[in-house]
């Protein structure tokens, strides 16, 4: 019943999505030619020239969507995900659809029908059509998870979830699900075999067996989800626990106990025909390195050409507020291990750590200068990184990097420490925007790096760049994700 609700689901954006963008394509024909809001210079193309490419807009839209990924429905996904994620899968469809144009029109138009732009589309119309079909395909999807949040915050169509370990891990579990309702799911309790004689659960959520008894409380509960949240010491049982479970069709999904092992994702490999797991996998690779490092270039020098004429302000005021260079550098630690040299703003006099030695930074450190606070405050000493960026030292989103002084003691202290490394350093990232910055909590800065890592895609550093941007505005308030 799952499986048939979500390929409905699905088969509803994707039509909603390739009507939008019908509808976008159009919007933006009428926008360039017939609003009178820009200047036509080179005649007016006839409706029927354009609505040739409608069928391709049906096809690229959805298209461009998929690759981004929008049509692996998952409910936890926030409004801002959404957007980016729209927002990346427009320019996938708009690129597509200017290479399928540009392709019929130069081979399956013939040559006496080729002066007559059959497939011809202007470059502002393209344009016009990204914005628009941005925002329509934002709406369109704001609309459907509204409707549908109502129906599951009345109680209809809820997913029934089963947590495997009463722990403080199943507890959490627990815990997430109950303060989001809106996300449609209904824990109806748990099985653990570490169950008391009372038979009493958590937050009024009862403790229905032991973990042997799961396939029949799947049965009996008529379970959607089953969520294994067992502590390491107790991991021997889950492939007993998934066999059970799978045959009566239901979802299992592992939680892991991230406080105890932290690993990236892992990707079956091949020695020779013998399967090797890679715990350590990345998704930064290829491709997707290569178009992250596009990224990273574009908009560092984009943004040192912004900061030119403000750099220089910020110079003269650096240079007027104590003796010593502009700039700050200091070596830090990025990708595989590798030392490097970063760049900031000086903030401090030249002998802040005289007599102290490596410390700590705080937002209200005493030893920071009057132009070196209010630049700390608004995170204005990090500009100079972007040139960091642009030699390739480090990225625009990524794990903060850490003076090799700190490194040394953390690695031996907080597991899986060093995997932050298998990434460029960057300016910001997933633990920044989240609150996760200066002298907080390390193993949950950790925890954040690790998921970003894992989880890394271009509409998710889209998403952390604009909370960064937020986070400037307004100085260290918590957002929304």
């Amino acid at each position: 019943m799952v499986r048939r609700h979500n390929r409905l689901l699905v088969a509803l954006h994707v039509l909603t999505d390739a009507l939008m963008g019908m509808v976008a394509f159009l919007l933006a024909y009428l926008l360039r030619f017939d609003s009178g809001l820009i200047p036509v210079t080179r005649g007016y193309p006839p409706l029927t020239q354009y609505l040739n490419v409608v069928p391709f807009i049906a096809v690229i839209v959805p298209l461009g969507f998929h690759l981004q990924g929008l049509y692996r429905l998952r409910r936890g996904r926030s409004r801002i995900d959404d957007f980016f994620n729209v927002l990346v899968g427009s320019i996938f469809a708009t690129v597509l659809g200017i290479m399928a144009t540009l392709y019929f029109q130069a081979y399956y138009v013939p040559d006496a029908m080729k002066n007559r732009g059959v497939y011809e589309v202007s470059q502002v119309v393209w344009g016009l059509f990204l914005a628009c079909n941005i925002v329509l395909g934002y709406l369109s999807r704001k609309f459907i998870r509204e409707a549908l949040e109502r129906r599951w915050l009345a109680g209809v169509g809820l997913r029934r979830v089963l947590i495997a370990g009463a722990g403080e891990l199943g507890r959490m579990v627990a815990d997430k699900i109950l303060e989001h309702r809106e996300l449609g799911y209904q824990v109806v309790g748990f099985v653990d075999d570490r169950a008391g004689g009372d038979r009493l659960g958590y937050r009024g959520l009862p403790l229905l067996g032991s973990l042997a008894d799961a396939a029949s409380v799947v049965t009996h509960e008529k379970v959607d989800h089953l969520y294994v949240a067992l502590p390491l010491d107790e991991h021997m049982k889950l492939l007993d626990l998934v066999e059970s479970t799978s045959r009566e069709g239901v979802d299992v999904k592992v939680v892991p106990d991230v406080l105890q092992f932290m690993a990236l994702r892992a990707r079956l490999e091949d020695l020779d025909g013998v399967p090797v797991i890679n715990l350590n996998d990345v998704p930064l690779h290829g491709v997707n390195a290569f178009i992250k490092r596009a990224m990273d270039i574009s908009l560092s020098a984009l943004a040192i050409a912004a900061m030119a004429v403000p750099g220089l302000v910020f110079a003269w005021l650096i240079k007027r507020s104590s003796p010593g260079p502009v700039f700050f550098k200091q070596e830090r630690m990025g990708l595989d291990g590798k030392q490097f040299s970063v760049y900031k703003f000086r903030t401090m006099p030249l002998d802040a750590e005289s007599g102290s030695g490596p410390v700590w930074a705080d937002d209200d450190d005493p030893r920071a200068t009057p132009i070196g606070a209010w630049l700390r405050r608004y995170d204005l000493d990090e500009w100079p990184q972007f040139w960091n960026v642009l030699t390739g030292d480090m990225s625009i989103v990524g794990p903060r990097p850490e003076r090799p002084f700190f490194v040394e003691q953390f690695k031996h202290r907080i597991p899986q420490y060093m995997l932050r490394h298998k990434v460029k350093a960057g300016i910001t990232g997933w633990a920044q925007v989240n609150g996760w910055r200066g002298n907080t909590s390390l193993e949950k800065r950790i925890e954040y790096d690790l998921f970003y890592i894992e989880n890394w895609s271009v509409s998710l550093d889209f998403k952390i760049i604009w909370m960064t941007a937020l986070k400037t505005i307004i100085p260290h308030r918590h957002l929304p994700i």
